[in-house]
């Protein structure tokens, strides 16, 4: 019996093995890969078009508030909402760009009727003169028309133009490391004559009606008698407006004084401090402190204007940009520039 099992055992184990039945197809999985990868295209395609929408509704908010100028507020020291210090910044080269952003933070302060006080916080070597004059103009008026403390908070640079629009304000704080001053005017300009004429050929063509309708252009050498008149009718008037301002601003300095510092020199912060420039130095804390005694408010919301993302001018500018930029620096090269700017080592 042993045996025969034996034997049925060897022939069971005999002969090659079979082999192994593929595994069956599950339904319901043919095409599901496609399914999956349709499923993730549609959310994308849904994601990108609320994306887009609201890109355009973000251009629509951007430009209308570029048209209007309007500036955010910052808080830079939390306090109470009913009682602000607000900060104006006047900071890189005035143009009247810098001049029209400084109006309309003014005015966004002139309507904020919880705002006691401001701090004009200056960082800037100067620029064009009807820039400089312009922010002047905007914060004496401010002063005349509101009767809120406005202090000048210097830091960095606040030279020539810089200054100019500092002595506007009631009171002068200046950081120990700043450099301030620089009253006076520059002019200049460059005169291609030669490049053009012996390196290029070209020859320029001037018709004019007036004897000194071209004088001062760019296409030939000035004489002795057309820098003079630059000299009397541009600069020597720029410089004296540079004064009058500064003996208006600063209480302390006469007449007299002024013209003496007003040769273009600068001044570290305990120099100017001396001569009457400035009225104090410390930073933004000092200045913060005498706004909030000025103004009789123990505690305030100190608040800093920013300018928002605006796409007003890349919409306008459009292709356009690139040759209204070259028509701007030929206009500068061209013409000369007569500014309160410090050229110093920034």
């Amino acid at each position: 019996m042993e045996f025969e099992d034996s034997n049925n055992f060897s022939a069971q184990t005999s002969g090659p093995s079979p082999q192994p039945m593929p595994p069956a197809e599950r339904p319901g999985r043919k095409g599901t890969g496609w399914k999956i990868l349709w499923a993730i295209v549609t959310c994308l395609s849904v994601l990108a078009n609320i994306g887009f929408f609201l890109i355009l509704v973000g251009i629509v908010a951007f430009v209308a508030a570029g048209k209007e100028r309007k500036f955010t507020e910052e808080v830079i020291e939390h306090g109470p909402k009913t009682a602000k210090i607000a900060i104006v910044s006047v900071e890189g080269v005035i143009d009247d760009e810098q001049a029209r952003d400084v109006y309309w933070q003014l005015k966004t302060a002139r309507e904020d009727k919880a705002v006691k006080g401001l701090i004009i916080r200056v960082n800037s070597p100067g620029g064009t003169i009807s820039g400089s004059d312009q922010i002047h103009n905007e914060i004496v008026k401010y002063r005349g028309e509101v009767g809120k403390p406005v202090i000048a908070f210097m830091q960095g640079v606040a030279a020539s133009g810089g200054y100019y629009s500092s002595v506007a304000c009631e009171k002068i704080i200046a950081e120990p490391t700043t450099i301030t001053g620089s009253i006076g005017v520059l002019a200049g300009y460059l005169v291609v004559e030669q490049l053009l004429e012996e390196k290029l050929g070209i020859q320029a063509i001037i018709v004019k009606a007036g004897e000194k309708k071209d004088w001062l252009n760019s296409f030939e050498m000035p004489t002795e008698e057309q820098l003079q008149y630059l000299q009397n009718r541009i600069v020597n008037p720029a410089y004296e407006r540079f004064v009058e301002v500064v003996v208006e601003g600063r209480s302390e300095l006469s007449d007299e004084d002024v013209r003496r510092l007003a040769d273009g020199s600068i001044y570290w912060a305990d120099a100017a401090l001396k001569e009457k420039l400035i009225d104090e130095i410390g930073y933004l804390r000092e200045a913060i402190d005498e706004v909030k005694l000025q103004a009789g408010v123990e505690e305030a919301q100190v608040i800093e204007y920013q300018k928002p993302f605006s796409l007003s001018d890349i919409l306008s500018a459009k292709a356009g940009a690139a040759i209204k930029i070259d028509r701007r620096m030929l206009y500068e090269l061209a013409v000369p520039q007569v500014l309160y700017l410090w050229t110093g080592p920034q």
